[in-house]
């Protein structure tokens, strides 16, 4: 039989010890289990587009077409080629259709090059719009000499040869400070380049439309191109 002094001091004890137990061993979290990262390969380029053929079409003007016949194969090789793009000429419709193939690399490159030759239609050299598929941040700016100033006849004209120059000098001048390209078509102006070099073209061809001189044109030309450089 237990002594009644140990059963009370057992019962005396035992509350505390078990507060101590409580307080050394922490409460366990339940375990949570993450379910695997999925590992996605990249999609192809008509997977993007859901296996849907894209589709550019160009249409040549009537001035276009014989340059275009001669320059083909140019035209053709880095499309077909490098882009992997396919490419032909409507004769019926007069225009260039371009359609992605289940090997193109990339979706952008059928909208570069329908850029690339939209540009040639526009008069731009072969050798000058192919900067449009390997160079980003190249664009296509197209204005009227009449959005700046309405001149007519002989005005116009004058106007014309202000921005050409003896025998294309002023353009080429403009062309080669800002490195950009530009083509004179009758009362169309279309500049090839990048955003910052349009804008300074841009603001030349303007002056001059307003009757500027060509030397203010050209020292104002030969400032701003000095901190286009000193900011690049």
């Amino acid at each position: 039989m237990e002594n009644p002094a140990e059963i009370a001091t057992a019962a005396s004890i035992s509350p505390s010890a078990m507060d101590v137990e409580a307080a050394a061993a922490p409460p366990r979290k339940p375990q949570v289990l993450f379910a695997q990262k999925p590992n996605f390969r990249p999609l192809k380029a008509h997977e993007i587009s859901d296996g849907q053929i894209q589709f550019r079409k160009i249409s040549v003007p009537p001035h276009r077409y014989t340059p275009l016949k001669k320059a083909w194969l140019e035209i053709y090789t880095p499309i077909y080629d490098e882009m992997k793009i396919d490419i032909r000429m409507n004769l019926k419709a007069r225009r260039v259709e371009l359609k992605t193939r289940t090997d193109t690399p990339d979706v952008s490159n059928l909208q570069k090059c329908a850029d690339f030759v939209h540009a040639f239609m526009l008069g731009f050299d072969v050798i000058d719009a192919v900067a449009l598929l390997r160079m980003d941040e190249l664009y296509v700016e197209s204005f009227e000499i009449k959005d700046v100033k309405t001149l007519k006849g002989e005005h116009l004209s004058r106007a014309i040869g202000r921005l050409s120059g003896k025998g294309g000098k002023t353009k080429f001048a403009i062309e080669n400070s800002t490195r950009t390209r530009i083509v004179i078509a009758d009362s169309k102006i279309h500049m090839l380049g990048s955003f910052a070099n349009i804008k300074v073209a841009r603001d030349s061809l303007c002056s001059l439309i307003l009757g500027s001189p060509a030397a203010k044109v050209y020292s104002k030309l030969r400032a701003v191109t000095a901190r286009l450089a000193e900011r690049f």
